[in-house]
């Protein structure tokens, strides 16, 4: 990789991480091709990226976007995108699918070292969507709930006539 190219992937990574709501590394030694795969698809439905990382780069990038210093060792396989709860929830469940061979190393949450507590923590909460969903349902029930009194109450009339 020539000098100008790791330059281009370090403005690339430092853009992307700037806005970032979570920065997930991850640790990937021994996986093959298609669980990778299996990863990035997960995360391209998500519209979260994917992108395995030259460790020095990814420092480099992080420091640039100025977020705290993490360890970089080995293997590392970053997952990150705007928002904060979605990125845990494919690195959880990259980990509980392929157990032997993948692995949360630790994560950045608004560009703040956060534990893998935490981390697991934000992959069971809902997303955005989710939530909104649920307060939906919870506007629509007290709606719901009167009008099937007033079909019981039209239905009890009719019996009556």
């Amino acid at each position: 990789m020539t000098r100008t190219r790791k330059e281009e992937l370090v403005a690339e990574m430092t853009a992307e991480f700037k806005d970032a709501g979570a920065i997930i590394v991850c640790d990937y030694k021994g996986m093959t091709v298609e669980n990778l795969e299996v990863v990035r698809n997960l995360a391209k439905d998500e519209e979260i990226k994917v992108q395995v990382v030259k460790n020095k780069l990814a420092r480099i990038a992080l420091k640039n976007a100025g977020c705290e210093d993490v360890e970089f060792t080995e293997t590392n396989l970053v997952i990150w995108g705007d928002a904060q709860v979605t990125p845990c929830k494919i690195a959880d469940k990259a980990a509980t699918d392929f157990k032997n061979t993948f692995s949360i190393k630790t994560g950045l949450i608004q560009g703040e070292v956060a534990s893998l507590e935490t981390i697991n923590a934000m992959a069971k909460l809902p997303t955005r969507d989710e939530l909104i969903g649920m307060l939906l349902n919870v506007w629509n029930a007290p709606v719901q709930n009167f009008t099937i009194g007033l079909n019981a109450l039209a239905a009890k009339k009719e019996e009556e006539a």
